[in-house]
């Protein structure tokens, strides 16, 4: 017989972990098999319980159980965000240089979001993902869940009230690592819309929209071409933004 309140511990641990990967861009995506999530989270709560699980002392009144759940989702959620927010960051770069592009009318459904997503986001969101697997991201992701057991065990109703402003703070950086990815390709876009500009003033027989449109086609593939040598620095700095979320966020746990 499993001693009393094991069962609800382990709905704990399972409460936080299903917060953490539901929410994780590459272990939550709507494209993963239902299956495998579920997986994947039965079997992270049992390693984790089994490493620091302990039954709750006492019978837990409707009420208190609810608040510990919370306090549990919260706690995921916030491990997870790390990685949403420096996400965000890459969709936003990839949506500016489509916009100036013209390229935001060629949009595709994205399956993992179900979303109308444009290409180039696309193509800078399967980067990140790409990479932050290539660099063993999701174990900086898995360590996090282990050690937030450690720094906030299960059962308590405290929680640090400095998580919304870490949240803030933490969306600020993301986007000032991600917009690296945007800023060499906007420069150029920039500089072909004063030329283009300037030429309608010079040229008023030119039919400025038919060749800026298709010049800033060319320009925007030319320069992402140009400097894609570029991700690479750009993605290491992104990276170590979500080891840095993700350490800030297990420092305010343990405070």
């Amino acid at each position: 017989m499993l001693p009393d309140g094991t069962l609800a511990a382990f709905g704990l641990y399972m409460t936080r972990t299903s917060a953490l990967v539901l929410a994780t861009p590459f272990f939550g995506a709507e494209s993963t098999f239902g299956g495998a999530k579920v997986a994947l989270i039965a079997s992270l709560a049992l390693l984790s319980y089994s490493t620091h699980g302990v039954p709750l002392p006492d019978a837990q009144a409707p009420l208190a159980f609810g608040l510990m759940a919370l306090r549990e989702v919260l706690i995921g959620l916030s491990l997870a965000l790390v990685l949403q927010f420096a996400l965000l960051a890459v969709r936003v770069s990839g949506e500016m240089i489509g916009q100036e592009m013209a390229f935001n009318m060629a949009n595709v459904v994205d399956p993992a979001t179900g979303l109308s997503t444009p290409l180039v986001t696309q193509l800078y969101e399967a980067a990140f993902i790409l990479g932050l697997l290539a660099v063993d991201g999701h174990h900086l992701v898995l360590r996090a869940l282990a050690a937030s057991f450690e720094r906030a065990p299960v059962g308590d109703f405290a929680i640090d009230g400095e998580l919304a402003a870490l949240a803030t703070r933490q969306l600020a950086q993301m986007f000032a690592a991600g917009i690296t990815f945007a800023a060499p390709v906007l420069v150029l876009l920039a500089l072909t819309s004063l030329v283009m500009g300037l030429l309608a003033r010079t040229v008023p027989a030119l039919n400025v929209l038919e060749v800026g449109f298709t010049l800033r086609i060319m320009v925007g593939l030319g320069a992402m071409t140009l400097f894609a040598p570029l991700i690479a620095p750009a993605l290491t700095t992104l990276f170590d933004a979500v080891d840095s979320g993700l350490t800030q966020v297990l420092g305010e746990l343990g405070a």
